[in-house]
């Protein structure tokens, strides 16, 4: 009896909380209220699940509550993970696009012996080969 009064009481919410929810998330809260109500029936009226297992081909109502536990589950779990994913390439493309936006020129930011071409910038030149003034333009 009190395990009833408990599952009542948390079905209860999740029912609460799924009539909250109905304006944001029509489909899951409507989903949400038919396992909540469903739920509330199956602890009262535990031999209807058993009923409905032996139907269905399973053995027990708790067999047959654990596999649509497992489902639902699951279903929430890639539902999770396909708006993750959904908001991880939106937030790449955001990122991205800030950085073009916010990209600036380099010559106007670099000093002006490196814009006019006295000093080298080229990375791919090997410390040891630069050009040297003093020496009449031959490499060192």
């Amino acid at each position: 009896m009190i395990a009833q009064l408990v599952l009542s009481i948390l079905l209860g919410c999740v029912l609460v909380y799924a009539w909250a929810q109905y304006k944001r998330s029509p489909l899951v809260a409507g989903a949400s209220m038919i396992a909540g109500a469903a739920g509330l029936y199956l602890v009262w009226a535990p031999e209807q699940s058993t009923a409905v297992a032996e139907f269905i081909g399973i053995g027990r109502g708790a067999d047959l509550i654990l596999y649509l536990w497992v489902c639902i589950s699951l279903n929430m779990l890639l539902s999770l993970h396909l708006k993750l994913r959904v908001q991880n390439e939106t937030l790449t493309k955001l990122a991205r696009a800030m950085a073009l936006k916010n990209a600036v020129n380099l010559e106007d930011e670099l000093p002006p012996l490196v814009s006019e071409g006295l000093v080298r910038t080229a990375p791919h030149l090997p410390v040891s080969a630069h050009t040297s003034t003093q020496m009449g333009g031959q490499t060192a």
